[in-house]
This record gives structure tokens, C-alpha cells and sequence, in this order.
């Protein structure tokens, strides 16, 4: 049996380096940051004590160096789901395949990765400026149905509890719910507030904005507001932490996603200045990560 994984499946630059990301297995640190901005990456990495390698290509910037003693890195991933089946990926692939002899390799490598972003609230008692981490992933993009062993990692009551209470249309994707990492969750986010994150495919329509367009459910905000499921409800909104934690269960990661809440859907209060609260945030993850 031919195990060699096909130029065309893991496709490789010149130097050898996985395609989009550019990184070599070496520019890989064990405790990884994810941003949204490329912007934010130099924020996170002016927090380091050093920085020993930089790369960018498209919106995925990267910079690794050492924090506390310990190695770490920070990449963009710029936004939505269909970004981080790329980044996920790209790191799996630089860990845990050869990347000359393009096997697998027989020892997997577990990458702790955790999420910085910014969200908006869908509770009337999360103030904004206050930071959330997410107990679930609960996806409306639709990306993890195209993997084959959703079902393993899929929190199937929650699913299924959401299509009920929403009366959910099935010409949408499948509402996929996934946990994150129970040790990072514990570890970053014991004194936060916890919550179910709902991952929209867009930030209009999908996340009930009217502009022009019509979403398709108007009370869309309020169906989630009110969802709950045993002692579960959903904190926030936003478009990448279903992908991070459904690809990371699936590839036998840790992944965390921290948000900073920089507007409440409910109470229609925005944030006066979030770049202040965001650098509160990132000192904060960076001190845990590496303790």
C-alpha cells in the first residue's frame, strides 16, 4: 500500500515549506497564539522577550520567539472558518508528517493553540471590555460536515437541542458543536466567564445584520439568547472557533479560544476603546499559556 501523500494533497513550497503558512517544522513553537488582524500579530510578539523568526505570506503572518522561558508563536489567520481548515492544517502537517518523505510520521505531536479574538456578546449580563472563553464551538459554516468523523468529536445533544429549540432550516449546514480543550479552558479561562461561542459564516446576514438584505431569520440574536441546554447557554458570536476546535479534536490538538467583547448584541453598547482591553487580554494569555 502506496502511504505517500500526493504533491497535490500537501503541496510544498521550494524550500520544503508547507504552501500557504511557509513555516518548516523548526518555526513551529509547542504553545501557539492564533489572531484574527495581521495587524496584531507585532502586538502579541512585542510582548515576547525574543523573536527569532518572522514570515508572511497572504494574511498569514508569523512570528516565533520565547516567553517565560518558553517557546511560543503567534500567526494570523485572517477571518472565517475557511481560513482556519487552512492554518490548522498547515501546522498538523508541518508537526506530524515527514514533511521530505511525506508520510505520516509514527509519534503525533499535540499543539497547543489558543485563540485571541474579539466578539460580540449575545447576553445582556456580559458587559463589554470583559473577556469570554469558549466551553464549545457551535458552527453554522458548515466546513467540519466535510470531514468524515464529525460524528466523533460532535457534542450530538447540543446539536440536536439547537435544531429544536430554533426550529433550524435544514437548507442550512448542520449545526456542529464542539468542545475545547478542557486542560486550556481550565488552565487560561478558571476565572472568566464561560460560554458556547456560536461561528457564523459571515458578519452580516449570518449573524442576523440587516443592511440592505434580509437575514434569514430576523430574531436570529434572540433564538440564540434564549437557547439553553442544561447548564449550557451561548455567550457570543463570532467566525472561526468551530473550525479551531472541531479540526483540533479531529487532529488530536489542545485548542482554546479567549474573546474580548467589544460590542453587546443585546444591549447595543460598543466598546470605547477595545485595543486597550484586547492588550489586557494577551498579556493575560501569554502569562497562563506559559506558566
Amino acid at each position: 500500500m502506496n502511504n505517500i501523500i500526493a504533491e497535490t494533497e500537501l503541496i510544498l513550497n521550494p524550500n520544503g515549506s508547507v504552501y500557504h503558512l511557509q513555516l518548516l517544522p523548526e518555526n513551529i513553537a509547542e504553545n501557539i497564539i492564533i489572531v484574527g488582524d495581521q495587524g496584531r500579530v507585532e502586538t502579541v510578539s512585542n510582548f515576547f522577550d525574543t523573536v527569532d523568526f518572522k514570515v508572511q505570506n497572504r494574511e498569514f503572518v508569523t512570528h516565533t520567539g520565547t516567553f517565560n522561558g518558553k517557546r511560543v508563536m503567534v500567526i494570523s489567520s485572517g477571518i472565517g472558518t475557511d481560513n482556519i481548515d487552512i492554518l490548522i492544517n498547515e501546522l498538523d502537517a508541518a508537526v506530524n508528517i515527514d514533511l521530505k518523505t511525506r508520510t505520516i510520521k509514527k509519534e503525533h505531536t499535540s499543539l497547543k493553540i489558543v485563540r485571541i479574538g474579539t466578539s460580540g456578546a449575545l447576553q445582556s449580563d456580559i458587559p463589554v471590555d470583559n473577556f469570554v472563553v469558549s466551553t464549545h464551538g457551535l458552527g453554522f459554516d458548515g466546513l467540519l460536515n466535510y470531514y468524515l468523523d464529525l460524528n466523533k468529536v460532535n457534542e450530538n445533544e447540543v446539536s440536536e437541542a439547537f435544531i429544536k429549540q430554533t426550529n433550524w432550516n435544514n437548507n442550512l449546514p448542520y449545526p456542529y458543536a464542539v468542545k475545547g480543550s478542557e486542560m486550556l479552558i481550565n488552565k487560561i479561562g478558571f476565572d472568566l466567564i464561560k460560554g458556547i461561542t456560536a461561528t457564523a459564516p459571515g458578519f452580516y446576514g449570518p449573524q442576523g445584520r440587516k443592511l440592505r438584505l434580509t437575514p434569514w431569520v430576523e430574531d436570529f440574536n434572540q433564538q440564540l439568547t434564549d437557547f439553553k441546554h442544561k447548564e449550557n447557554r451561548i455567550t457570543n458570536f463570532e467566525m472561526e472557533t468551530s473550525a479551531l476546535y472541531g479540526l483540533g479534536a479531529l487532529l488530536g490538538h489542545q485548542t482554546c479560544t479567549v474573546c474580548s467583547i467589544i460590542a453587546n448584541r443585546i444591549t447595543k453598547q460598543y466598546s470605547k476603546n477595545y485595543h486597550v482591553a484586547v492588550e489586557q487580554l494577551i498579556k493575560l494569555v501569554l502569562e497562563r499559556l506559559t506558566k
